[in-house]
């Protein structure tokens, strides 16, 4: 007996279709399209003045190798046409270009003998595991000593505050992160070097986990000290412009107490200042991540960009500036939508547009 064919309901699919229809006019998808449009025309204009920038270079990779007596100049010859060295620069960076885009492929790196994308996929994590641990670390000090200068303002403490906040931005992150190391190498318990210990292959999930944090105190610390310095100044004139506002006298008018006062209605809106300089701290940081990796030996993308740049590895180089790019461009993006899920009042479409 053959069953029934089962019955559609017209209502069921034009709510569907209005769902699915609302879901993909919201604004958020809207934006992230238009932002996605935005970095892949970044990303192509930033790739094509890299690519020409290291044209300027009056030598090469192969250069190095002409000047060692035991490679003949028919190896020196086969490796330019390997690499794609003896075509003209353009077509060079249109091949590239398009083995990027149809295959996620950056090119071989001259020095390691291996694939770009896989030297990228190594160390790209390792930094942004340094870079999101300073923030963390940041954050989670100097909101609440802003909070500590804005409430107790012109006390004492909120003066130490200030002195500390300025001698801290007074310091580069190099400078900082040499500090730091002179101390290291005066004292055995913090490791230098790398971001593993030797026999870390030997230990537990757990223990992996603690050397590998063990490893991070300096090189996030080396990274932390100046935004710390600068965010606590940031909070504090945000929070004590907050609290002049007439909306904060009238909460305390009402009785309300001041706990709720300043940690419920003042530092919710003055947080939406904080977050909107999320994705430029991200920036800094790559940049002095790519210092402190340096100093520290940590086997992140800014020792291999450094590295890159010494040997004249043309794809590592390209490869490593297009992440560094995209890691950029990525953290201005969650810096938007962290501000929209803090203050759904802006309009995302309104700062995509500028």
């Amino acid at each position: 007996m053959t069953q029934p064919a089962p019955v559609s309901h017209p209502s069921s699919d034009v709510s569907l279709l209005s769902h699915l229809k609302s879901v993909l006019s919201s604004e958020i998808v809207s934006y992230s399209a238009q932002r996605l449009v935005q970095a892949l025309i970044t990303l192509v204009l930033a790739s094509a003045l890299c690519f020409a920038v290291i044209q300027l270079s009056p030598s090469n990779y192969l250069d190095t190798l002409k000047l060692n007596p035991k490679i003949s100049p028919e190896r020196v010859a086969e490796l330019q046409k390997l690499f794609g060295l003896d075509r003209p620069p353009l077509e060079q960076y249109l091949r590239w270009a398009w083995r990027v885009f149809t295959h996620f492929d950056f090119g071989d790196s001259f020095i390691y003998q291996r694939p770009v994308s896989s030297l990228l996929l190594e160390r790209v994590p390792n930094t942004l595991l340094m870079s999101i641990a300073s923030i963390l670390v940041t954050w989670a000090i100097a909101i609440p000593l802003g909070i500590v200068g804005a409430v107790n303002q012109n006390k004492i403490i909120d003066r130490v505050l200030q002195v500390l906040s300025y001698i801290g931005q007074g310091f580069p992150s190099f400078i900082t992160a040499l500090a730091l190391l002179f101390f290291a190498q005066s004292t055995p318990f913090f490791p230098v070097g790398n971001m593993t210990s030797v026999d870390y292959a030997d230990l537990t999930p757990l223990g992996k986990v603690i050397d590998i944090g063990w490893h991070m105190i300096l090189p996030t610390l080396a990274l932390s000290i100046t935004s710390f310095a600068g965010l606590q100044r940031i909070t504090r004139g945000n929070l004590l412009d907050v609290l002049r506002q007439n909306y904060i006298q009238t909460a305390r008018a009402k009785g309300l107490p001041e706990n709720r006062v300043i940690y419920v209605h003042a530092l919710r809106n003055a947080l939406n200042a904080l977050v909107t300089l999320l994705g430029f701290e991200f920036a800094s940081l790559l940049g002095g991540a790519f210092i402190t990796e340096n100093f520290f030996n940590w086997p992140g993308l800014g020792r291999l960009t450094l590295q890159a740049v010494q040997s004249v590895d043309l794809y590592l180089i390209m490869g490593s500036l297009m992440m560094g790019a995209t890691m950029l461009i990525l953290g201005n993006f969650l810096a938007d939508l962290l501000l929209k899920a803090v203050d759904p009042r802006i309009e995302l479409n309104d700062r995509g547009s500028r």
